[in-house]
């Protein structure tokens, strides 16, 4: 029996990014099946429900096969563990996310030391953007084309519509 590798991609994804699709498209050359683990309690004040969030993303990625999303609460590594996760997937923007991940990897690595943190950079044309910059430019009637999914931009504009 051949065993599968999965990642876990978790994540606020509030909302989804063009930048998120880029991390996920690279993570399905890597592993059999990728989990886009969508936090349930995430300590931020989220834009989209979660039910929201997973139609969306859901939606995004029903072309990539081996995806799976799913809502979880929580430590992430309990929850990846119990997926059978190899693991967890981190996108970085710039040096300025490392620290952070850095942080958060050493922590995970404590908790569930079989379970390893891969670092994938968001592609050039991608590294500039975030979800909460993505609001922040929707909020002020910025344009947002091809930044993130069609679905997520009409979502967001109809959250933001004065």
């Amino acid at each position: 029996m051949i065993k599968m590798r999965t990642g876990i991609y978790p994540g606020s994804f509030d909302p989804l990014t063009n930048g998120h699709l880029d991390i996920i498209e690279r993570s399905v050359h890597i592993f059999d099946r990728v989990i886009l683990a969508v936090a349930n309690d995430n300590n931020k004040q989220s834009l989209f429900s979660v039910e929201e969030r997973m139609a969306m993303i859901e939606q995004a990625v029903a072309a990539y096969d081996g995806v799976e999303v799913e809502a979880f609460d929580g430590l992430l590594m309990h929850y990846a563990k119990e997926k059978g996760a190899v693991a967890v997937i981190r996108g970085l923007r710039a040096v300025s996310d490392f620290e952070y991940e850095f942080q958060m990897s050493l922590m995970n690595r404590k908790l569930e030391p079989e379970i390893e943190t891969v670092f994938l950079m968001t592609s050039a044309q991608n590294a500039f953007i975030s979800s909460s910059m993505i609001k922040q430019v929707v909020s002020l009637q910025g344009d947002i084309h091809g930044l993130v999914p069609e679905r997520v931009e009409l979502a967001l504009l109809e959250k933001f519509k004065k």
